[in-house]
């Protein structure tokens, strides 16, 4: 019943402040501390309940690893019981990354409409253990549910029209807009391709030990005026 009224609540959820509240309170209905929704693959996140869901896919973006980024579903949900049970042998960067936060397990959920998946919910516990039965089907309800959703929002840029900026029902926030457009700064930079570009970009933030965030910022600054 509990998850019901938080799809209820779905619908209401206009600002970012809403969203980020709505998050937290269906992690913590889900037995999780924190949850995140990205896009194509990892390529975007739009939606984080908290610092550490954000930190874990900024991880995942940066390393191009991680359970969000290579999840099969084989089985749904993909779960993660124990980081620190040999998933270091398939993601040993990302893996190292997600300890030091303090998490211990992770689960994934497709995000997708009919057999087409186009993102994925994530999230995460400081306990190892898996999901109970309840608490994946409730999952997967929840990001059928999302996915009803993210197939009419609309990117949140600011200089939309009255009706569909900021605080709309149907925006969303793009947390690495800076990263794709550092990506096709540094393709026409260095003359590569995009898809080198951001591998030269991830590499860089990796190096540097920053988050790819502050990495591609960086990048932009150096941008003439």
């Amino acid at each position: 019943m509990f998850v019901q009224e938080l799809l209820a609540g779905l619908r209401r959820a206009v600002d970012v402040g809403e969203r980020r509240m709505w998050a937290v309170r269906c992690a913590h209905a889900l037995g999780l501390e924190g949850i995140a929704v990205s896009l194509r693959w990892g390529a975007e996140l739009v939606w984080f309940s908290d610092d550490i869901s954000a930190r874990l896919e900024d991880a995942q973006f940066t390393l191009g690893q991680g359970p969000g980024v290579e999840a099969d579903f084989s089985e749904v949900p993909c779960q993660v019981a124990d980081l620190g049970a040999g998933a270091g042998e398939r993601w040993p960067q990302f893996a190292d990354e997600a300890l030091a936060l303090g998490v211990r397990a992770m689960f994934v959920w497709p995000v997708r409409t009919g057999g087409a998946r186009f993102g994925a919910l994530t999230g995460y516990r400081r306990t190892p253990g898996p999901l109970t039965p309840p608490q994946a089907a409730d999952g997967l309800r929840v990001a059928d549910a999302l996915a009803g959703r993210l197939l009419t929002w609309r990117p949140d840029t600011g200089d939309s029209q009255p009706e569909d900026g900021p605080g709309a029902a149907g925006a969303v926030d793009l947390h690495w807009v800076e990263v794709h457009q550092a990506t096709g700064v540094l393709s026409c930079r260095l003359g590569v391709p995009l898809e080198e570009a951001l591998v030269r970009l991830r590499a860089q933030a990796f190096v540097s030990g920053r988050p790819l965030t502050e990495t591609a910022r960086d990048i932009l600054q150096e941008l003439p005026p």
